[in-house]
């Protein structure tokens, strides 16, 4: 009986690498059922942020081994959506491989902001109205200095522009997909097809939907919060659609 042979991976092809609350769970779903793509054994790794690895020698085996032996034709890749925010990990990446692909996912930042201080509070982690955590961020700021705050970024992690130039620093656009979060939402087979050809095999031969991570929330944001933190945001965005030449009307509604 012919098998296959198989390998041990000795580097990722491709990371999703952001950014959080922006549908990057489902687009996970969706590589992980790819017969030529695995995604290991978790959904986030968190190697290339994880300080404490990179405060000694690096073990690249300590992400390797959340992989079996694939086949010629698998491509492996992993899904850790604080990459993109996290200011050392871009530059660790392209250390790790200069080759590696890299998939982004945005979200109206408006939107991500209030679904990441709706995370936060189903958790028992905020006790603030969203409002006053934005006005309380930079205070909060100052004390997970000189790290970026993981848990209260809710308006530093929707200034996309700064963030997707620290990705071109270090990679070129060719190996950087960049997927609008309402187009995935809108157009999702044809989003996908675009995202599998981008990696390099076929696309998907069936397709089911998947339902997007949603935590219930609590409340809907109201008009002032919405018209308060659009103003914050409104030149990032900006700066975004010239460097992407994108169109975000629909983010400034």
């Amino acid at each position: 009986m012919f098998r296959t042979k198989r390998r041990k991976i000795d580097r990722l092809d491709f990371i999703l690498a952001g950014a959080q609350k922006s549908g990057s769970t489902a687009l996970y779903y969706f590589l992980s059922k790819h017969s030529n793509i695995t995604m290991g054994d978790q959904q986030e790794m968190h190697f290339f942020d994880d300080e404490e690895i990179y405060s000694r020698p690096i073990d690249y085996e300590l992400l390797h081994r959340h992989f079996a032996l694939v086949s010629s034709s698998t491509i492996a890749g992993e899904c850790t959506p604080i990459y993109i925010y996290w200011k050392p990990a871009m530059e660790r990446i392209r250390e790790y491989n200069p080759k590696i692909k890299l998939l982004i996912i945005l979200r109206n930042p408006v939107d991500r902001a209030f679904a990441h201080w709706n995370m936060q509070r189903s958790k028992g982690r905020e006790p603030l109205d969203f409002l006053d955590a934005v006005k309380e961020e930079k205070r909060r700021a100052q004390e997970a200095a000189p790290l970026q705050s993981r848990a209260y970024s809710y308006v530093d992690r929707g200034l996309y522009a700064a963030q997707i130039e620290r990705v071109f620093q270090f990679f070129p656009r060719k190996q950087v997909k960049i997927i609008k979060f309402e187009n995935f939402r809108d157009k999702n087979r044809k989003t996908l097809d675009e995202i599998f050809r981008f990696l390099g095999v076929k696309p998907l031969t069936w397709f089911r939907n998947k339902d997007r991570n949603v935590v219930p929330y609590e409340r809907a944001i109201t008009h002032r919060e919405r018209k308060h933190i659009q103003e914050i945001f409104a030149e990032d965005i900006a700066k975004l659609e010239q460097m992407l030449g994108w169109n975000c009307s629909d983010w400034k509604l």
